[in-house]
């Protein structure tokens, strides 16, 4: 939010390059996801409308691709500071104070971060213990979580970075 539209968002020191290419290979999983995704949906579609035989299970398939999907971007979206952008409430103000929201918004989603690394496990293994399915396919719902937590836990090594950053550029005076 602080940063001007310009700037390259790559960090450059050696803790955010480190976080950077994993977050990178996070983030190009999940396209690989998404790409499977979008070949099944068609696939279900013209089995569908030419031969009146859809891909089993395609909806419930969709639906834990998109989840795998969003936890995997979310590290690299937060890192090149393309997360979450109101930039039409903050365009017109001073530098100091958008890297002030910035430091704020960044403290939170720590915050937040913590609470679903707290909770998430305890879901996952209630799904676990009840053994939890699908209903179509009869996949255990709790297969997804333990890459869920993983990229979870990247996304609060890279909030944490972030909310650092912010406040060096406040101290700093300038977008690092």
């Amino acid at each position: 939010m602080a940063e001007s539209m310009g700037q390259h968002t790559r960090p450059t020191d050696p803790v955010g390059r480190v976080l950077f290419q994993i977050s990178r290979l996070f983030a190009i999983f999940g396209g690989f996801v998404l790409c499977a995704m979008a070949l099944l949906t068609t696939i279900s579609v013209i089995g569908r409308s030419t031969i009146s035989l859809p891909v089993t299970g395609d909806f419930e398939l969709i639906a834990i691709g998109t989840g795998v999907a969003v936890f995997a971007f979310l590290p690299y979206c937060q890192l090149v500071r393309e997360n979450v952008i109101v930039d039409i409430f903050m365009s017109k103000t001073p530098f100091r104070a958008r890297t002030i929201c910035d430091l704020v918004g960044n403290f939170l989603y720590v915050v937040i971060i913590i609470l679903m690394l707290w909770r998430l496990p305890l879901g996952g293994m209630d799904l676990y213990d009840n053994d939890q399915m699908t209903l179509v396919l009869e996949v255990p719902q709790w297969w997804t979580f333990p890459l869920a937590i993983l990229c979870l836990i990247l996304l609060l090594a890279v909030n944490i970075y972030t909310t650092v950053r912010s406040y060096r550029e406040i101290r700093l005076n300038r977008t690092l």
